[in-house]
């Protein structure tokens, strides 16, 4: 197993002179149904060091993730989570997509965050100039500075617990989408491309909860996701 995150990154931020530092991350960008879910944590130079266990939402079994959650909220009180809906996908593009879900997740929190810290190496959630002609309309005009770290989730104790309640959420959205759709098994495969969902779509075709732009598999030619010039922001990597 790799070596537990901390919050090293996140106090070396917040002793640049930011009091409130939001650090994030997504869920469900290479899902072919359901949203795409952003979660955010906000750290203090009071926030103490992170429940044990914590660690990238994908290294953990459903039931660790779970048993974390109660205790990330206790821990880290300021955190939020952010939809976009695979209509949203399908309409924007995947990328201002995440930037949307990213905005509301903002929207949630008490306090308005310093700065953001994102994982990956693309900054995402700071609206480009052309995002009037082409992004969401409901964009918020006040996001904090972005840093952009790679594989944050794996070392930043913040993002991995965002990454948590990112996770957490968007598989209960999916397990509740599977009793009205029992067909793709979402329950088990949470709208990914398993061979299960795969032979569903080909047999019943897709759903009103599939990223119809998207080229579904077994569902023949379907137009590509929308590109746009909004997707092309990147900012800070952190390295170190």
């Amino acid at each position: 197993m790799s070596a537990a995150p901390s919050l090293r990154v996140e106090r070396r931020l917040l002793r640049e002179g930011r009091t409130a530092l939001a650090c994030s991350d997504e869920v469900g960008r290479g899902a072919l149904s359901g949203p795409v879910t952003i979660g955010m944590v906000v750290v203090t130079e009071q926030t103490r060091t992170a429940p044990q266990g914590v660690r990238d939402s994908k290294l953990l079994t459903p039931q660790a993730r779970e048993a974390l959650v109660p205790r990330i909220r206790r821990w880290a009180p300021i955190h939020a989570v952010g939809h976009a809906s695979p209509a949203e996908i399908d309409e924007y593009g995947i990328i201002a997509a995440m930037r949307l879900a990213g905005h509301r997740a903002l929207a949630q929190l008490a306090v308005r965050p310093d700065a953001v810290l994102l994982d990956g190496n693309h900054d995402y959630l700071t609206v480009p100039g052309q995002s009037a002609l082409f992004g969401p309309p409901d964009l918020r005009d006040d996001v904090p500075p972005v840093t952009t770290m790679i594989k944050a989730d794996l070392r930043c104790a913040a993002v991995a617990a965002a990454s948590i309640l990112a996770k957490t959420t968007r598989d209960a959205m999916m397990v509740a989408l599977a009793a009205e759709h029992p067909q793709y098994g979402w329950d088990v495969n949470k709208g990914y491309s398993a061979p299960e969902h795969i032979a569903a779509l080909a047999e019943h075709g897709p759903s009103v909860h599939h990223r119809r732009s998207w080229s579904l598999p077994g569902c023949g030619p379907q137009p590509e996701a929308p590109v746009t010039m909004t997707d092309t922001t990147t900012r800070e990597v952190v390295a170190g």
